[in-house]
Formats: structure tokens, sequence, C-alpha cells
């Protein structure tokens, strides 16, 4: 097996588990070419942007229940389930390179998945035949906290850890638009952005989005939902990461992904 990539993707409402669009299409194809290219993984460990703890803290459910955490939402949506196994190995093993980095951390062995990880997952994996330990972040840190997560467990990607980080590229719900297709200048300045310095590798810039980024404060009010794209940054092996996927609903919603390999 090939060392596994960490991916960050945008998970969008939850109807993307539903309702058909690009990157509905994109996450259905993903799971059978991570397959294909680097072997399925033994363990996946997922950093939702909806899992939010003062320090880090990995769940060690055996059997991880399906969190619905949201409302207004069509009932379909409610009746589902991703009845994957858990990874509690893995959570302890998070638990530990993160200790092993100087970075307190804990395991929690009730915490399910929350929409931020089982919409995506259910649409990669289908089957749910594959362990899942979610990781929580910490909103009252920043992006340099999450990037030092991210580098104590590289090392898990050559051990058949698939590293997901889930949030969103953009964040503004204020600015949602009945005209999905219609995307705002400055959602596509910032997103370019970010591309781009990831691309090139440009860390530094990437840690400092808040003040270098256009529209970085407009795009995202709070960051909560860009902290899982850090992670992934500093589990990147390489130079960088590259933008595999893009597109936008609502407006001002990108539903933008970027790997590591």
């Amino acid at each position: 097996m090939s060392a596994l990539p960490a991916l960050f993707v945008s998970h969008g409402a939850p109807t993307l588990a539903i309702e058909p669009s690009p990157a509905r299409d994109f996450l259905a194809a993903l799971g059978r070419e991570i397959d294909a290219r680097f072997g399925r993984p033994e363990a996946i460990v997922a950093v939702s942007a909806h899992w939010e703890t003062s320090v880090p803290a990995a769940s060690t459910a055996v059997a991880p229940a399906t969190i619905h955490d949201f409302a207004g939402f069509p009932e379909e949506l409610h009746r589902m389930r991703y009845p994957a196994p858990g990874a509690p190995d893995a959570a302890r093993e998070v638990v530990r390179r993160l200790a092993a980095a100087g970075i307190e951390a804990t395991t929690d062995e009730g915490r399910g998945l929350d929409h931020g990880a089982w919409v995506p997952l259910r649409l990669m994996y289908p089957d749910a035949d594959v362990p899942v330990t979610q990781l929580s972040i910490q909103p009252s840190r920043d992006p340099r906290h999450h990037h030092r997560i991210g580098e104590a467990l590289r090392p898990l990607r050559e051990n058949g850890v698939f590293l997901l980080g889930s949030g969103s590229i953009t964040h503004n719900l204020r600015e949602l638009s009945l005209r999905p297709a219609e995307e705002l200048p400055h959602v596509r300045e910032f997103v370019d952005w970010i591309a781009e310095r990831a691309g090139a590798g440009d860390r530094a810039s990437l840690l400092d989005y808040r003040r270098l980024a256009p529209h970085a404060e407009r795009n995202h009010p709070t960051d909560e939902h860009l902290l899982p794209l850090f992670v992934v940054l500093g589990a990147a092996a390489g130079l960088g990461l590259r933008r595999v996927h893009a597109s936008v609903t609502f407006g001002s919603l990108r539903m933008d992904a970027l790997a590591a390999e």
C-alpha cells in the first residue's frame, strides 16, 4: 500500500447526501479512486468542523452513532444511518502521537459521527466498511495549532490511515443565494488565493490567511470551517496541496477539495 492521501473536502449542506451536484459526483467517485491508486484504507481519521473541544479529542467509540446535528431539512436525512465500525486503536494512536508532539489530547468513548463526517463518507464509502474515528477541532486556537496537529499525524498516512478534513472552503451563511450558480466575485477571489498559495506550498501565507487573503473575514466570519484544512496542510509530506475539485452552491458556498499526496 502507498502512503494514503490527506484530503480536505467542503461538505456543504446536509442535503449533499441526497441532492445531485458536482460535489456529490466528485465524492461518490473519490473512494473508488483512492482504493485504485493507494489501496483500501485500514482506518479513517475524520476531522470535522462540527466537533469543537478545548483540546483535541479522538473518538474511541466501537460503533459510532450517526449524529443528525441539523434541523429544517428533509426527513429522509434524519432517517439515514452510517453504520461504519469505529477505529478505537487508531484514535488512541492519534492521541499518543499528539502527546509525543507536546499537544495535550484526550479520547471520547461516546462520540459518534456528525454530518461533517458521515455525509461525505457515505458518498465515498457507501458500504460503511472502513473503520472511522473522528477528531475534534479547537475554534479557540489558531491555524498554526491545527497545522501542528497535522504534522504530528503525518506518519499515520504510511500506516494505512486516510486523513479526511471536512469543513468548507468558504462559510458565510448570511450570504447564501437563491441563485446557486451565480458565484459572488469576492468568493472566487478568496478561494483562488487559497488554491494558489496551497499549490505553491506557501504555508506561511496560508497560516496568516485572515490578514493576507482577500475578503478573508467576509468568507469566514469565524474560521472553524477552515480549520480542518490546516490539519490536512500539516499532514502534507510534499510542498503543498493540489485542488482536486471546484464547484459552488448557493452563490457563496464553495465546495472545493484539496489533496496532499
